[in-house]
Formats: C-alpha cells, structure tokens, sequence
C-alpha cells in the first residue's frame, strides 16, 4: 500500500483490527488488568461515596448529633486514601504503558522499514512514512493506555450509580433512566458528526506535515524558482481548510456539550422536584435526595464520556489499519528460510558462512518487467560480465539506464531466468551477502547526520583514522576536507546539506573506496564534479576500478570510453553493445547519441 492508497477506516468497531495489536500489548497485560482493577475499585469508591454522605446527612447533619461520627469519618478517609492511591498508581501505569507500547511499535515500524525494498520507498513519501512511525503509534498508544481506564471506569461507575439508585429508591431511579436514552441519541447523533470532522481534520494535518516538510527541504530549489509565493498560496490553503474544518468541530462541540449538561440539570431539576415532595411528605430522607441529585448530575458524564471513547476507538482504528498495513507490507525481494538460516540477515549476519565474491555476473535468459509496469523491458536477455570488467550504460535521460544495475544489485529480481553470481543463482545466497560487496555512489548522494570521518567509516566501521584519511585521498575528497574549518570532524548537517552536491559526491566516493567492493557501481556519479576536479579522480577511477567488476551508468564522454562494453538503451530496452570503437563504426544510435549529448562537453573541453 503506498500513500495514495490511504487507510479510510470503518465507521463501526472491528475487533480484528485491534487484535493485530495483541503481539504489542502481551507484555503489559498484567499491568493493563492491574489499571482495570484500580478503575473498577475506583468507580466503586465514587459510586459509594454520595451514599456515605447520604448516611452522614441523615445521621449526623439532620438529628444534629455527632454519636458514631469518628468510626464514620475513619472509613471515609481510609476509603477516600485508597481512592487517592489508586488515581495516583494507574496513572503512573498508565503513563508507562503509553510510552512503553509508544517505543515498542516506533522500533517495530523503523525495524521493518529497514527490511523493505527500495520500490516501497519509491512509493512512499517522507513525510508519510514519519506520520506513521510517529504520530500513529503515538495515537495508538495513547488509546490502549488511557481509553480503556476511560472506558471500564464509565462503565463501572453507569451500573453502579444505576443500581445505587433502584437500591435506594425504584420510583425516582426511573426519572432519572429515562432521560438517559435521550443522552444516548443525541450523543450517538453527535459524535458520528464530530468523527466524521475529526478524521478530515487529521487527514488535513498529515497534509500540511508533508507540505511542511517539503517546504524545508525543498527550500533551495524554491528559491532558485522563485516560487516562494506559490508554495505560500497553498499552504494558506490547506491551513484554511484545517481552520474551516476545525472550526466545525468545535461548533459540533459547543453545541454538544451545553445540550448534554442541560439533560443533565434536566434531569436534576426532576429529581429535586419530585424528591422534594416526597421529603415534605415524610417518604424519604434528605440524605437520599441529595444522593439521587449527586447521582443525576454526575452520572451523564460517563454516559457521554463512555460514547465519546468508543468514538475514539473507532477513530484510532484508522491509525491502527495504518500502522499494520506498513508492517504488514511484504518485503517484495526476501531470502528464503533456509538461506537465511545459513548466511543470517541485515540484522544478525553469518559472515561465517559468506563466500567471497569475485565479480562474475550473468544475465541468463532475463525476463523482467517493473511490479507497476506491464510491458517487460528486458525479454531473454543474456549477457556474460567477467570479473574485472568494466560496463558503461549510455542513453538519454529517462531510457532506463538504472534497469540493468539494479537487476544486478538485486535491488530487483527478474521475473524469469536467472543471474549468476560467481556461477550460482543469487537467490541462492543473502541479500545482505551481496550488497556487503556492492560500492555505490548515487547521482545525488544522501550523508548522514555526523561528521565527515563519520561518514566516510559508513564504508568499513572498523576503518582506523589513517585508512579514511587515505580513502579520501585516493579520490581526492581531502580537497573538500581542507576547506574545513574542523577537517575530517567537522560536521555535514541533514543529510550532508552544508556541503555541495559536488562535495557530498566525493565523500560518499570516499566511503564506498573504503569498503573495497569486489563490484563497484557509479550512477552518474561525477555529474555533479567541476571538470577540474573530475581530472583529479579520473586517474583515482580507473586505479580503483582495476580489477572489479564496475557498472557506470556514465555521463562523461572519458569515463565511457574506457570502459569494456557499453550498453545502449533507449526507451527502456538494450538497443546496441560493444567497445566505443565499434559502436562509433557502427554508426547506429550509439553514434547518434554520441554526437548529441557529448557534442556540447567536447566544446566545453576545447574552450579548457
């Protein structure tokens, strides 16, 4: 499912959504059944408590004696302690649980994002998949804790105050029943409404935390535009809507709540009437009169409470659909149950067992269409890689030139025939045990938050200081480090944003020539490199990629013509291969092609 595929939620409770959260909860089960018992002696407390006074007001205030009135007042305060106790210890519970299950279903949610494939997050946004690590497991939690307290508390409390009051006194517990269906109605009436607002308020939120976050990382590129304003209007306009919607919600609410504590007062104003005469009249006390007026006002609250969190209930179902649906998500490239067994995976690796890896690779008999797609774009593709060898893969941009590499890299499998590593099918070894001999440097490289020797050990974290100070060099990015003020310590921001493009490229060159991959694989990797410092690595290049095997998905003209074989591939499919030489002789599209996009770099390099 990826975000365009959003969760909408029922309207009505399902228990096996909720199930799906009981591998989460089973640990603090105890403790969850310790909170309901402290809530139900809690309600129980409250439920006794207008009785006690009922006692005192026709023992002790009404005849003006005081006979009994110490053992009387030494069970109110022990009971009135333990009640005390008891708020203060499921508090604590329940604090406790939201930030335990909070933590457990946040790790849960990033363990499995480590586990998906790169198509998973080429669907999925940044700013989606933070809603669902963050603000859903945080709703979540918070309504396992506090919504059942919520619930078995109200629930308690209803039954006892309305056998409390049948107790005491059948005719008056009548009047107040009565009005509670009419509570019932209008809150079942008002809730559906405030659900309904409450969810596009929500989905109005998550919108605006994913414009916010483009917003920022966007920032340079909306400068450059100058389409500051643009983004303004519309985030103006998703605010405005959140505030329309909002404000609906609250006008629900300030409706809501006056009708409810008028039926509540309603509902009083009956039981002082009618109980009142009856007091004139001699058929009941005044303590139980004002027990019954305690009662009618505070039993319609829980009523209304008790509506409002089954609501909520459902509400967070969405979140719940959600945060299941991402752990739920198949990791659509998994090793079988034996391989893993053998070599380990991403987490707990049985290096022990890896082969080495020498670089021969073969596409055999390649069939291969992207899971979106419907028209294959490799068809009983064959092609022989040696080790040591060099492929360049040329064409325009959006041919599909990262097809081929990632087919290689197992960021993708075929859908038929094999490709062989070192002669065996790599299915048959871990994921892990490839991509730990894979070297990649991105067109656009991602840094991570640290410094730059940090970044750079990324490569071999076992690396000693002289081994990524001589990385460096060997590609020239000590350059960069020179122009540091605190060198190799100083820190690169998010994401690497305090260095160039430029420079972000020859650090995390640096760090894959620290891993000392057997298969190297640049993706346009020198596309962002003045021409200057690309003469600079270009001998560094050719030094490094001596004897493993390289794929460039290329963009300069020098790095292409030293390669072994390059792949032409125009709208997705390899259209020609063979040496520069003789796709030059050719004279087919490879040709073309040539004198088109490298037309300009040539000039560019006369003018040098």
């Amino acid at each position: 499912m990826n975000e365009n595929e959003e969760v909408v939620g029922k309207q009505s409770l399902d228990l096996k959504v909720w199930k799906k959260l009981w591998p989460f909860v089973k640990p603090y089960w105890g403790r969850i059944l310790g909170i309901i018992f402290m809530m139900i002696f809690s309600a129980g407390v409250d439920v006794a408590m207008p009785l006690m006074l009922s006692y005192a007001v026709d023992n002790f205030v009404t005849p003006r004696v005081t006979t009994g009135i110490v053992p009387f007042t030494v069970v109110y305060g022990t009971i009135a302690l333990l009640q005390i106790f008891s708020t203060y210890a499921f508090c604590r519970f329940c604090w406790a649980i939201e930030m335990r299950l909070g933590r457990d279903l946040k790790r849960a949610t990033f363990y499995h994002l480590q586990k998906l494939s790169f198509s998973y997050y080429n669907q999925n946004s940044v700013g989606y998949l933070v809603a669902r690590v963050m603000s859903d497991t945080g709703r979540i939690s918070g309504m396992v804790a506090w919504g059942a307290v919520d619930l078995f508390w109200g629930v308690t409390y209803i039954i006892g105050v309305f056998v409390a009051m049948l107790c005491i006194n059948f005719r008056l517990a009548i009047l107040v029943i009565l009005v509670v269906p009419v509570i019932v109605f209008l809150t079942k009436f008002f809730q559906k409404r405030i659900l309904a607002t409450n969810r596009k308020v929500r989905s109005l939120n998550s919108k605006i935390t994913g414009a916010y976050n483009e917003g920022i990382t966007g920032a340079k590129t909306s400068k450059t535009l100058v389409i500051e304003s643009k983004n303004d209007r519309d985030f103006e306009e998703l605010t405005g809507e959140m505030y329309r919607e909002s404000m609906h919600l609250t006008r629900l609410n300030a409706v809501f709540i006056p009708i409810i504590t008028f039926a509540g007062s309603f509902a009083a104003a009956i039981v002082l009437a009618r109980g009142g005469h009856q007091v004139m009249n001699g058929v009941i006390k005044y303590g139980v009169l004002s027990a019954f007026i305690t009662y009618a006002l505070s039993v319609l609250d829980p009523i209304q409470n008790v509506a409002r969190t089954i609501a909520d209930v459902i509400a967070t179902q969405v979140n719940v659909e959600r945060v299941s649906a991402l752990m739920e998500h198949p990791e659509d490239i998994k090793d079988s149950v034996e391989i893993e067994a053998k070599y380990g995976d991403c987490f707990e690796p049985k290096q022990e067992n890896w082969e080495p890896i020498h670089g021969d690779i073969e596409f055999k008999d390649v069939w291969f269409k992207y899971p979106d797609g419907d028209d294959y774009i490799l068809e009983n593709f064959n092609l022989k890689i040696p080790a040591g060898t060099t492929v360049a893969i040329v064409g325009e941009t959006g041919a599909g030139k990262s097809t081929l590499v990632n087919l290689a890299c197992r960021f993708f499998e075929p859908n038929k025939g094999q490709i062989l590593i070192d002669g065996v099918d790599y299915r048959e070894r871990s994921q892990l045990w490839l991509h730990s001999g894979l070297g990649y440097v991105l067109q656009n490289p991602h840094l991570f938050s640290g410094s730059v020797r940090e970044n750079i050990r990324y490569g071999r974290l076992d690396a000693t200081d002289d081994e990524v100070a001589e990385a460096a060099k060997l590609v020239s990015a000590d350059t960069v480090v020179a122009k540091l003020e605190k060198g190799y310590d100083s820190d690169v921001g998010e994401g690497g944003d305090r260095l160039s493009t430029g420079e972000k490229q020859l650090i995390s060159f640096a760090r894959a020539v620290l891993a000392d991959p057997p298969i190297f694989v640049l993706d346009e990797a020198t596309s962002s490199i003045d021409t200057e410092t690309e003469q600079l690595i270009q001998n560094a290049i050719s030094h490094i990629l001596k004897g493993r095997t390289s794929f460039l998905i290329a963009h300069r003209l020098s790095t292409i013509r030293r390669a072994d074989l390059i792949l032409v591939v125009r709208d997705g499919k390899i259209i020609e291969q063979g040496t520069h030489d003789e796709l030059i002789a050719s004279k087919g599209y490879y040709e073309s092609l040539y004198k088109k996009q490298f037309s300009a770099e040539a000039e560019e390099n006369i003018l040098h």
